[in-house]
């Protein structure tokens, strides 16, 4: 893991975004309020800013499988990938609040095998993903995180 991390102060979203707003709720509630969101599950992912080296906190949409948690980095079907996933990139080591539960774990992107089977999981839980792809030329990726023991 990431020597030097304060993984328990990161920097959250900037403020006036409904974001803000969801970290608030749900770090400020241990998990107990915002874990449900507009009717799907979220957590919050702490990664390591690949520039800054600081630790920052987005809310995000989840799945599991096979003992490991799901998010895809769509930006709404932007063309960019989310700054997020630009840390884990560079940095995989994360940190994620699934309800009261904050887990350690290691990020990684979805092989194509993987994201063939993982893709319906997650549009499962939140359809307008399908809708994204269809906006961006890039392949949204899903990550796998593999919680450590």
């Amino acid at each position: 893991m990431t020597k030097d991390i304060d993984w328990d102060h990161p920097n959250d979203p900037r403020e006036g975004t409904w974001q803000l707003d969801h970290v608030k709720l749900y770090a400020g509630s241990n998990g107990a309020e915002g874990h449900r969101w507009n009717g799907t599950q979220t957590l919050l992912l702490t990664t390591v800013g690949r520039v800054s080296g600081e630790p920052v906190r987005t809310p995000l949409i989840y799945g599991e499988a096979d003992g490991r948690y799901l998010i895809v980095a769509s930006k709404g079907g932007d063309s960019a990938h989310p700054l997020w996933y630009r840390n884990l990139t560079e940095h995989p080591e994360v940190r994620i609040q699934v309800g009261p539960e904050v887990i350690q774990g290691v990020a990684r992107t979805a092989t194509p095998e993987e994201r063939a089977a993982y893709w319906p999981v997650m549009v499962g839980h939140w359809p307008a993903y399908d809708e994204y792809q269809t906006k961006t030329d890039r392949e949204i990726p899903i990550v796998v995180i593999e919680p450590l023991a």
